[in-house]
């Protein structure tokens, strides 16, 4: 059974960090690209940044330079650095694992960005 469990979200002034963490079971973490979505109140999801199995990595354009992604196979986790954290970054934070047809997300973690 595929379990992702992200953690590490709550509340943050602007300006402020945060580390996510996925941490994934039942499959082959190191097969798999990993991405971060997020989805804000009466937003659809965006995808925020993803990284390969060979750790290239990608990043929205409004994230970009302030988020970084990255991947420990060893523990089978995906981090999301978030630095320089704005208000419109407060959403709910997904990750999500693919490879080929083998597709699980996570349940979720708030990040709030507020004074």
């Amino acid at each position: 059974q595929v379990h992702l469990v992200e953690s590490g979200g709550g509340l943050v002034q602007p300006g402020g960090s945060l580390r996510l963490s996925c941490a994934a079971s039942g499959i082959v973490f190191s097969r798999y690209t990993m991405y971060w979505y997020r989805q804000a109140p009466g937003k659809e999801r965006e995808l925020v940044a993803a990284v390969t199995g060979d750790v290239r990595t990608n990043y929205a354009e409004s994230v970009k330079g302030r988020f970084t992604i990255s991947r420990d196979n060893a523990k089978n986790t995906v981090y999301l650095q978030m630095n320089s954290l704005k208000p419109e970054d407060t959403a709910v934070y997904y990750c999500r694992s693919q490879w080929f047809g083998y597709d699980y997300w996570g349940q979720g973690t708030q990040v709030t960005v507020s004074s």
